[in-house]
Order: structure tokens, then C-alpha cells, then sequence
């Protein structure tokens, strides 16, 4: 995986920038800790950090393709990886294309020199990526399909700047660090929701999932190569869950390519046990153990039981699951201790106030499993594409975001002035409708089918794209590549349209995946309810917050211009627990935003307009 920012202007001569262009390039070294380069032009600037993992010796980027006269026709800068470039590559090869490297990174810039937009729906991989048509003076910045990359821009005044992460932008003196109403909106009233294309900086955006940008001297156009589509299905039970596991292995055996070392996570749940099965079954055939990771807390420490939201200890199905399948695992322990000394992570890679705790001990155990491997398989997408997660089973009205509903809100700590301008309420009542209204529908659909074809959407689009930063961010700041294969969008595509009586068959949650699988998992991992990231219970990272937002009440902060200080008073003194940015409850969440809010604005010297 690797980091990519980039710097297009009809004004200024770029070739006298590369100070700037190398410090957007460079404050993603964790992105791309392997190596660095800029290519600069009159016109266009593109940056590159690199972590190797395809083709390490080869594959230096930002990479060219060059007339017969050396002149550069197209540069590409590239963050991802395309699971089917062997076959683009053999498909190029016979249309005339010659080859200096092995990496996928050279098969997609040929791809685009070949095919123009249109080489983007051949992908199938998460990536994010720009490339500048040096002749015609144009780029394309293009996103993955469910956004497991990300990719942030922002166009004014003749010019336009990217970068994989806000950081490479706020690099640029063009762009200031500046917030808004909207921007608060995302903060406080949706901070599990986000909005597609918004983020909490005024004027930056993001390349939505499955859509690209295109930007010339008339402007930027984004659009999207890539939708849902809603259309009968009509195979029946057995012949669905047959090629469910047929895409699932397809996936994994893609997946698991890789020039570095690899290894999956298993929780000993269903989805990241599934992954680790149809890995370790082709690895066993060979004499190989494939490498396996989990989370663990210090015995004092243990994860507190959120509800619906964790149930149960991981450990004993790991240990079952491990054994049975010959894994080499290693379990990270995540002490809270080290959650307090590393609590500024989430912001630092997140540029944004995060999700707290579940941030910090989620990095800690990718930095532990980075002392392993450089890639990793993660069995996260599998409960929104078959409907896993709790939400999926409730009889709640679709008035809230289903993740979100009967939860309180951040927002509710905005001071009354604050809260006018913002209008928190209206604006998530406001973003849940826009969602609604983009669901496609399936014609003569009614009844539990309509409804579960709703919250798909929304979790897909809404819920999703928040646990993809999470992951991301947390992973690329330990420097390790982690992939997704449920989010292969073959399987994403094949089960939007699966009826929900066929997903949830036998009443069961992810009855058809448990059944498509059933004979890869010992019966207890097969039918183990679902349970969610585990929470430490570490009682010194309670205290130590707490006492963070008593001092930050004492003194002058920018803080309180838009929390009520009378109310976060009120609220601690009465022993409340504070709401948190969380969809799942914890009692440190709301304590932790405080916290991360105040660091931001003084931080990154944001601006509130």
C-alpha cells in the first residue's frame, strides 16, 4: 500500500514547487515507508510514498510510459492493489504492450493508455489512483468501487490538489485548515455516517466510492463508473451458497498474492475464520502454516461486554480454530498502558477526531502484526453485504441511521448558538433521506425484502465507508496493507440482489454464508452469534480522560466555542457517561472526542467559519 498526492496548476509553474510537492508527498511516509519520489511538470506535480509489496525491486513511482523519443505520454501515481492484473496484463501484452516491470502499478497506467476511463471497471482490487494525460493536459483521479482507499481533493482558483490523506493537502499553503457548519454537521451529528464526497474540512473533499474525477482548464467533473443495481435473482438456496464460495475462494487465492510476507487476522469469528480456512487449506497442501493474528488484554483487562455489541471472549474459538487449521498465531496484546501513551494516534492519522479507544488498541495490534508481515487479510464487509450486524435484525423504523437509532448524539454537547447554526437533528434527518432516495429499488419488492434492501444500502454506503478510514488509517499508520476480501465487488454485486429470505435462511444471521462455509468450521465457530471489535476495560484510560476534560473545563479553550462548558460540567458531575462518535456504546467515547476535538482545533489551527 503506499500514499499518493499530487498538485495540478494552470497558473504557477510546478517544476520550481518540489519543496511543497515532496512535503505533501512526505507526510505520509508511514503510508509508504519503502520510498519516496516526486515527478514535477509545468503543469502537473505528482508525489509517492511506497510500500512495496508486488514487484519490490521494480515499480518505482510515480511511474511514466514514454514515447519512442522518451517524452512522457502518461504518468501514474498509485496507492492499492489490482487482484486480476495477470490477466490484464497477458490481455495488454497481445495488443502490442511491452512490459519493463511485474507490478500491477504499470499494468493499470497501460490499461488507461490503452482504454482511456473506460480501464477502470476492468479492475478488481482497492486502489486510488491519479493519472495525468501529459498531451491532452488532463487528470484522472480514480477510486475503488466500495472505497476501501481513499483519496482527498479540493479545486479552486485554477488549480487542484490530492493526496491519499488530508495531511498531504493541509501540506500545500493553498489550502487552509478551516471548518463550517457542514463540516461540524459531519463532526457532531453524523460522525458514524459520513456523508459520501464531505469531510469535517471546509472546501476538501473526497472521491466517492466507485467514482472518478476528471479535471481539465474547465473544471473538475466527477462521476461514477460503478452503482448498485437491483434485479431479480433467481437461483435457489443451494445453488446461491455454491457460488457464494465460489467467489469467496476465487477472492482469497487472489488475495493471498504477494512478493512480502502475509498473514490474515481471526477474531474466531465466522468471517475472518472463513477467510483463514480457505487460506490455510491451499497452504497445507503445499507444507505451509499460514500466519494468524488476534487482539488479547492483559488478564485485569479484560473487554468490557457492550451488549448485542460483544458478547463473548474470542480466545477459546481462536484457540479451537488454530489448531484445527495448523495456523501459526500470535495474539497482540493491547495493555492500557500502551492506549494511553499512544492516544494521539487517531487523530494524527485520521487528521479529524476519531473514534477514540477502539482507534488506539486497533493500531496497536496492526503495529504488532507489522512486526510479522506487511499484508494482511481482514474478514471486515462480510456482515454488511449479508447482513450480520444486529441492526439488520431489528424492527426499528427507519428514521435513524439503524446503527444509530435511540443512541444519543454528540451533537446534544453543542452550545445552544452552535446548535442553531449547525442544526444537527435536521442535518442527519437530512443525510438519511438523501440515502433513502438513492437506493435502487426492485420492482414489486415490499414487505422485510424492501426493508433489508434499505439497511444494506445505507450500511454499505454510510456505515461502511467509516469502518474502511478506521481500518485504513489505523493500519497505514503502522504501515501494513490490509485487504478486504468480502469486499471483492463480484460478491458485493451477486449478494445485493440475493432476497433476505435466502441471506438470513433458517432465521438464522449470515445463514447462507454459515451454510456456503459449513463444511470449512468446527460447528462452534460456524454458529458463534456475532461479536464485535473487543473494548478494553483498562480502568487507568477512563480516570486519565476524565481527568484530561476536568483540566480542559479549567482553562481557555476553542473547545468550549462550540461545546456547552456548563453542560459537559452538569453532565460529569451527575456521573453520566458523555456520548461518543461510536455507533457501538462505550463509556469513554464521549470523553475521548472532547479530548481529540480540542487537539484538533489548537493542532492543526483549524478555523471555524
Amino acid at each position: 500500500m503506499c500514499g499518493i498526492a499530487g498538485w495540478i496548476d494552470w497558473e504557477r509553474d510546478l517544476r520550481t514547487e518540489s519543496e511543497t510537492v515532496r512535503a505533501m508527498t512526505d507526510s505520509m511516509v508511514l503510508r509508504g515507508p519503502d520510498a519516496g519520489d516526486v515527478w514535477l511538470s509545468e503543469r502537473a506535480a505528482l508525489g509517492h510514498r511506497r510500500l512495496a509489496v508486488i514487484d519490490v525491486a521494480g515499480g518505482a513511482q510515480p511511474m511514466a510510459v514514454r514515447d519512442p523519443e522518451g517524452r512522457p505520454l502518461a504518468v501514474i501515481s498509485y496507492s492499492g492493489e489490482v487482484y486480476n492484473f495477470r490477466e490484464l496484463r497477458a490481455e495488454l501484452a497481445s495488443l502490442g504492450h511491452e512490459f519493463i516491470t511485474r507490478s500491477d502499478t504499470e499494468v493499470v497506467l497501460r490499461a488507461h493508455l490503452q482504454w482511456g476511463e473506460a480501464a477502470v471497471p476492468k479492475l478488481n482490487g482497492m486502489f486510488a489512483y491519479a493519472v495525468w494525460d501529459v498531451r491532452r493536459e488532463e487528470l484522472l483521479l480514480v477510486r475503488d468501487r466500495l472505497g476501501v482507499k481513499p483519496l482527498y481533493w479540493t479545486a479552486r482558483a485554477g488549480h487542484l490538489l490530492f493526496g491519499s490523506e488530508p495531511k498531504a493537502v493541509l501540506a500545500n499553503p493553498l489550502f487552509r485548515a478551516e471548518t463550517d457548519a457542514e463540516g461540524l454537521a459531519e463532526l457532531f451529528a453524523v460522525p458514524a455516517a459520513p456523508t459520501p464526497g464531505r469531510t469535517v474540512f471546509r472546501d476538501l473533499r473526497t472521491v466517492r466510492p466507485g467514482h472518478t474525477v476528471r479535471f481539465n482548464r474547465n473544471g473538475p467533473v466527477e462521476r461514477p463508473y460503478w452503482t448498485l443495481e437491483s434485479r431479480p435473482h433467481t437461483e435457489d438456496l443451494d445453488s446461491t451458497a455454491r457460488r457464494v464460495r465460489e467467489i469467496l475462494t476465487d477472492t482469497v487465492e487472489r488475495q493471498l498474492v504477494s512478493d512480502v510476507p502475509l498473514g490474515l487476522l481471526l477474531s474466531g469469528g465466522l468471517d475472518s475464520s472463513t477467510l483463514t480456512a480457505l487460506a490455510a487449506g491451499p497452504a497445507g497442501e503445499r507444507g505451509e502454516k499460514v500466519a494468524t493474528f488476534s487482539v488479547d488484554f492483559p488478564a485485569d483487562e479484560q473487554p468490557e461486554r457492550l451488549g448485542d455489541w460483544n458478547r463473548d471472549s474470542d480466545a477459546p474459538y481462536i484457540e479451537e480454530l488454530s489448531g484445527l487449521l495448523g495456523t501459526a498465531h500470535t495474539s497482540v496484546t493491547v495493555a492500557g498502558g500502551e492506549l494511553l501513551a499512544h492516544r494521539g494516534i487517531g487523530l494524527a492519522a485520521r487528521d479529524r477526531p476519531g473514534w477514540g479507544e477502539p482507534d488506539v488498541s486497533l493500531h496497536l495490534l496492526f503495529r504488532g502484526v507489522r512486526r510479522h508481515v506487511t499484508v494482511a487479510l481482514s474478514g471486515e464487509v462480510a456482515d454488511e453485504v449479508f447482513g450480520g450486524y444486529p441492526y439488520f435484525h431489528h424492527d426499528h423504523p427507519l428514521d435513524a441511521f439503524p446503527w444509530l437509532y435511540g443512541r444519543p448524539s454528540p451533537a446534544d454537547l453543542l452550545r445552544p448558538d452552535v446548535a442553531a447554526l449547525v442544526r444537527p437533528k435536521e442535518y442527519a434527518a437530512q443525510r438519511l433521506r438523501d440515502a433513502l432516495a438513492e437506493v435502487p429499488l426492485l420492482e414489486g419488492e415490499s414487505g422485510s425484502e424492501l426493508r433489508a434492501r434499505r439497511i444494506s444500502y445505507l450500511a454499505l454506503t454510510r456505515w461502511l465507508p467509516a469502518l474502511l478510514d478506521r481500518k485504513d488509517r489505523m493500519s497505514m499508520a503502522a504501515s501494513l496493507e490490509v485487504r478486504v476480501p468480502f469486499a471483492d465487488h463480484r460478491l458485493v454485486e451477486y449478494l445485493w440482489n440475493v432476497p433476505w429470505s435466502l441471506k438470513n435462511t433458517g432465521g438464522v444471521p449470515k445463514g447462507l454464508l454459515r451454510r456456503a462455509v459449513g463444511d470449512l468450521l468446527p460447528d462452534s465457530v460456524l454458529h458463534r452469534p456475532k461479536s464485535g471489535y473487543p473494548a478494553s476495560s483498562a480502568p487507568g484510560y477512563g480516570r486519565a480522560l476524565r481527568d484530561g476534560v476536568e483540566e480542559l473545563l479549567l482553562r481557555d479553550s476553542p473547545l468550549f466555542d462550540l461545546v456547552d462548558r456548563a453542560e459537559v460540567k452538569r453532565r460529569l458531575a451527575a456521573g453520566a457517561v458523555l456520548p461518543g462518535p461510536r455507533a457501538a456504546p462505550h463509556p469513554t467515547g464521549g470523553l475521548d472526542q472532547l479530548l481529540a476535538v480540542d487537539s484538533w482545533l489548537t493542532g492543526y489551527g483549524v478555523r471555524v467559519r
